[in-house]
């Protein structure tokens, strides 16, 4: 099963497709499925552009994204609210446009809370960004020097999708 994680933002989207593969058995083992990062990438738009074709841009990406690697799920974090009011509509609308993408091509969608991604992938709700990035990179395979924090959050999130779906 291929899952597309994204981490919403309208400056930087991260964005994950994993897939899940059988492992290798080992004498007197079950064969283990593992996830296998596919492609990731951490997509930005300029400041410099109305936020009309910032959006625009994002929905064209997923879309490629969506069209190239051929998911079964579309795994995005739900909105966590700061006090900057501005940037938490303008990453609704994001997210409006991503989900919007991913119904289109009738994904399943599947949203997690950043609890949910901090359990899923540390086993603690609380943990912090460093402790979340570490256990990626013990749980997946990657490059870790062309990794950013947002490919990273992609990750995670699709990894959440695999937990809660139990694929």
């Amino acid at each position: 099963m291929r899952i597309l994680g994204i981490d919403p933002g309208f400056e930087r989207l991260g964005i994950a497709v994993l897939e899940k593969t059988k492992g290798k058995k080992k004498p007197f083992d079950k064969a283990q499925d593992k996830e296998q990062v596919i492609f990731s990438e951490c997509f930005k738009t300029s400041s410099k552009l109305d936020f009309s074709e910032r959006l625009r841009l994002i929905g064209e990406e997923v879309k490629k994204i969506i069209r190239e690697y051929k998911p079964e799920v579309l795994a995005i974090e739900t909105l966590f609210l700061n006090t900057n009011q501005k940037t938490v509509m303008r990453v609704a609308e994001t997210r409006g446009v991503i989900v919007y993408e991913g119904a289109q091509a009738r994904l399943r969608i599947f949203e997690a809370s950043p609890p949910q991604i901090k359990m899923a992938t540390t086993g603690y709700g609380r943990a912090n960004k460093t402790q979340i990035n570490k256990m990626v990179k013990i749980l997946v395979e990657i490059d870790n020097s062309k990794k950013s924090d947002d490919e990273l959050d992609a990750i995670a999130i699709a990894l959440t999708a695999f937990a809660h779906l139990k694929v």
